[in-house]
């Protein structure tokens, strides 16, 4: 079961979910496709093309790990009273804002980010509270859930 699931009062309903961008395994895929193209060269190359690819696929592996690990432990939603952010899976860190307490939704978004529909949000509440979001998917769509009710 979710975190979020688990969490909602009676009769609070989900309005929208949203989570941490794909993009985030970009790094990860540049390092692996670098280890293809030195196994490639491997056969004409000898050992050092070979030791040369094990190093980007290591490597690859070390970027991948935390990026599926912050994807697969982060929850977002926005339900028609409140905001709730969750992220981490033993060390567990939330933040839950009523929808009264929503002050504005910043959206950051560059050139890739907008093509890929991708982007940072910072939540601010009344008073000082601020939530900021990174890497999340379709971040107008979430800020215009927020804003709408």
């Amino acid at each position: 079961m979710k975190y979020i699931d688990s969490i909602l009062e009676s009769g609070e309903q989900i309005r929208y979910q949203a989570s941490v961008s794909r993009t985030i395994y970009i790094p990860a895929l540049v390092f692996a496709i670098c280890g293809l193209a030195m196994a490639g060269l491997g056969a004409g190359f000898g050992v050092m093309a070979w030791i040369a690819a094990a190093a980007f696929f290591l490597l690859a592996v070390v970027l991948f790990l935390p990026a599926w690990y912050r994807r697969l432990t982060t929850e977002i939603a926005v339900t028609d009273r409140r905001i709730i952010l969750k992220r981490g899976l033993i060390r567990r860190h939330t933040v839950e804002m009523n929808m009264q307490k929503v002050e504005s939704v910043d959206v950051d978004q560059s050139l890739i980010g907008r093509l890929f529909d991708f982007g940072n949000i910072t939540i601010r509440g009344t008073g000082s509270s601020f939530e900021r979001l990174d890497n999340i998917d379709s971040p107008l769509k979430l800020r215009t859930t927020v804003t709408a009710g």
